[in-house]
């Protein structure tokens, strides 16, 4: 398993082996335990960045953007190379901090088979189940939005291995992360999320983005044109 390939991928798919001196990662196990500091201020940080109206505004752009690093560090490796790392809340470690993609390291991680049951155990209902509680905990937002914004996650890590697959000769890795994301959205928390479950994915739930100043739609929207408030066209 060769984690700079994996890299190579995209930004979502790097994942450190050692600490950045004086960075301010922890334990996502810590998070997930109900150390709520390093969620506020990352949540804090992304609403200053984005003027958002709302704090469930930035949360949900803050867990979706976690989510996304989380899939990917699975997915990536699991379509690559048949294996992934063993990323364990305890040892994978998280800088709220910095800007996006957010920045995880783990130090000697195991390797794992890059199976769909074994990713949905580590990924979904090791990190993505405790994260959503936490990021409840923050402030007031939906069950159905964080598993929407975990749906829309998977879908753009499969569309990236997609297009990377393409660029580098490599169709098996793409028909590796399609048929991992078949099965991995074949569950009650995911199913309906969106559809269809690949590149293609339109989610059926809104990350809130549009509600920013200056945001628009993302490209898997539930909306198709931004709905108005006050008419006022946001």
């Amino acid at each position: 398993m060769d984690l700079a390939q994996a890299a190579s991928v995209g930004g979502f798919f790097a994942l450190r082996t050692e600490p950045v001196p004086g960075g301010a990662h922890r334990p996502l196990a810590e998070l997930y335990a109900g150390g709520t500091a390093p969620l506020t201020a990352r949540v804090d940080k992304v609403a200053a960045r984005l003027g958002a109206p709302e704090r469930r505004v930035a949360a949900s752009i803050a867990h979706l953007g976690l989510a996304a690093r989380l899939w990917s560090l699975a997915l990536g490796p699991a379509a690559l190379f048949g294996r992934f790392p063993d990323l364990v809340p305890d040892a994978l470690h998280w800088d709220p901090l910095h800007t996006s993609p957010d920045d995880l390291w783990i130090a000697d991680p195991g390797e794992l088979p890059g199976t769909a049951d074994r990713i949905r155990e580590q990924i979904q209902y090791g990190h993505l189940v405790p994260l959503a509680e936490a990021v409840r905990r923050d402030g007031s937002i939906s069950p159905r939005l964080l598993w929407g914004n975990a749906g829309s996650a998977l879908a753009g890590a499969v569309r990236e291995l997609v297009t990377w697959s393409r660029a580098n000769g490599r169709p098996d890795v793409a028909q590796r992360a399609r048929a991992l994301a078949a099965e991995l959205f074949d569950h009650s928390d995911l199913r309906s999320t969106g559809s269809p479950h690949g590149p293609a994915f339109r989610r059926r739930s809104c990350c809130l983005y549009w509600r920013c100043p200056g945001g628009g739609l993302c490209g898997d929207c539930v909306f198709d044109r931004a709905p108005v408030r006050a008419g006022i066209p946001r």
